[in-house]
């Protein structure tokens, strides 16, 4: 009987086995890669690159961890990413508890013996107290249904299942399908080895530039001097940065010094195009038009086609309210002689054949297709696991209509079950290994808080479920958010629920209700003290 069962080895995972660990609880982790590093692990295409800045975007729990690594970019690229996810497993011996290329499929509890029964693809299984899910919010691949796909002559690749021995794309005729994050970095990426690249484009989306390059030696030592304020900076921010948003309104100045602002923070790069130019572009859609408008004038400027700059426009949702791709050559990509735009909103794809993809108005010949359509996000990595709590009630069917959680902690019903960065939490808009440090370190309070009161179950209530979820699709519905299909809504998933799946109350004003929540006594959370045979094994 295991104390813990951990559920993948990113970033979450990694930081759940070390924490609980060294609470001298029993832990085991199980990864379905073979490797540590979650989504930096499976995501190896070709362009593949965080879109928060490398200082901030690591753990903050061991400061000598954070002395002694330096990253080479200012936005770190997969392949160094997975390094220190791999440094980070090895300084801290983090591996002798996992055990890798093992998919839980199946994880139920028992409400006699107070416990999960964990089981495994291979059909081994295991007995713990608590299941900590570090599945992610972009771990279930979602691959689109497209007829004929089986016809298609050439290998097709999914950008989160790329092939870790890599792909010899040069001189080839390639389809890339999707233009969110990693369809934009692929894309540009790739452009200049094919011999003819066809973007398949449903979506327009807005993409930021980062301006990436290599690591300032003089920045780098600042943050190292100063990273424990950094730290305890970003926890109190909304959006786990260690920099506070901008509240000036966007029409309280003249269109002048609008113009300036946004200038200014496009050359920054990146989040803060958003964050430091104006507070009302989530909330106010006047306000946010006008950093759209900036947008489609660099649009304009830089592609030299103009047919080709307007389909690259987006005209169906608020810039912001889907998560931006970042990347700095992605619109220049598109004035190469060798790559074609092709617009799947008005010429829809019709079938894969042989030799490539036929549309309503067209064949594409190719070698070799990408898809980079994106996952089941928020709630696949849990709802593709069949997980069954009392009564033998199944997670999925209790989400059928839409995710329920209190807190993107618990979920009533499924005792002992916690879910890191889960839904209704901050989680994809927030920076993510301050956002799970901030989960992992209040379970394992709350895991503290049973050991001493004697407790053997948690559990969220109906009660303070139901109202954090209304709270938080009440706080969603004062957005911009809901005028996006966005994959924050599941709305990329033929068939799943439009349920707003993201807390965008701010990460701050999130981590101060957590916290209030642990020093109250857990009142949104309902605690038993069994007694009897079945429960004498208790948290060491």
């Amino acid at each position: 009987m295991y104390d813990v069962v951990v559920i993948g080895a990113g970033f979450a995972g990694l930081y759940s086995l070390y924490r609980f660990s060294q609470a001298g609880l029993r832990v085991i982790g199980f990864e379905r890669g073979g490797d540590v590093g979650g989504v930096w692990y499976w995501n190896r295409y070709p362009g593949a690159r965080c879109d928060c800045e490398s200082n901030v975007y690591s753990f903050s729990f061991s400061h000598e961890l954070q002395q002694e690594w330096s990253w080479s970019l200012r936005y770190s690229e997969q392949p160094e990413i997975l390094r220190y996810l791999g440094h980070v497993a090895d300084r801290f011996d983090l591996r002798r508890h996992i055990r890798f290329n093992s998919s839980v499929v199946a994880a139920h509890f028992d409400e006699n013996g107070h416990h999960w029964r964990v089981v495994c693809s291979d059909g081994s299984s295991v007995r713990a107290r608590f299941v900590v899910s570090a599945v992610g919010g972009i771990s279930a691949v979602q691959h689109g249904q497209f007829p004929g796909i089986e016809r298609f002559a050439g290998p097709v690749y999914h950008t989160a299942e790329w092939p870790h021995e890599g792909v010899q794309l040069a001189g080839r005729r390639v389809g890339i399908i999707g233009t969110g994050a990693s369809g934009v970095q692929c894309a540009a990426a790739i452009a200049p080895e094919v011999r003819h690249l066809t973007v398949f484009q449903r979506t327009a989306n807005w993409v930021f530039p980062v301006w990436n390059q290599p690591t300032d030696p003089d920045v780098e030592r600042q943050v190292k001097e100063h990273y424990r304020e950094l730290s305890r900076a970003s926890l109190e921010t909304a959006g786990g940065f260690p920099f506070e948003l901008v509240d000036t309104p966007a029409l309280s100045v003249s269109a002048e010094e609008r113009s300036a602002v946004y200038e200014r923070a496009w050359k920054r790069g990146g989040v803060m195009f958003m964050s430091q130019s104006f507070g009302d572009l989530l909330v106010n859609a006047e306000a946010n038009e006008t950093a759209a408008d900036f947008v489609r004038g660099h649009i304009r400027r830089v592609v030299k086609d103009p047919a080709v700059a307007e389909r690259l426009i987006p005209v169906d949702h608020p810039i912001g309210t889907k998560r931006p791709p970042m990347d700095d050559r992605y619109y220049e990509t598109f004035n190469r002689d060798n790559v074609t735009l092709v617009d799947i909103r008005k010429a829809p794809i019709r079938e894969f054949v042989p030799h490539g993809i036929r549309t309503a108005d067209q064949t594409y010949e190719l070698d070799v297709i990408i898809l980079a359509t994106g996952f089941d996000a928020i709630t696949g990595g849990l709802t593709r696991i069949d997980i069954r709590g009392r009564g033998g009630e199944s997670l999925a069917d209790k989400w059928a209509q839409g995710a329920r959680s209190y807190l993107g902690l618990g979920v009533a019903g499924f005792p002992n079950l916690f879910t890191i960065t889960g839904p209704l939490s901050p989680s994809v808009l927030a920076n993510m290994p301050i956002a799970i440090e901030q989960h992992v370190d209040w379970i394992a309070e709350c895991l503290a808080f049973m050991r001493q009161h004697g407790h053997n179950t948690v559990e969220a209530t109906e009660q303070a479920e139901a109202q954090w979820t209304d709270h938080s699709m009440q706080v969603a519905a004062g957005t911009l958010f809901p005028r996006a299909n966005s994959w924050y809504h599941g709305s990329n998933v033929p068939g799943k629920p439009r349920a707003f799946g993201v807390y965008v109350g701010g990460f701050g004003n999130y981590k101060r209700r957590c916290d209030a929540e642990a020093r109250e006594g857990y009142p949104g959370f309902a605690f038993d003290r069994a007694a009897g045979p079945a429960s004498r094994r208790r948290i060491p």
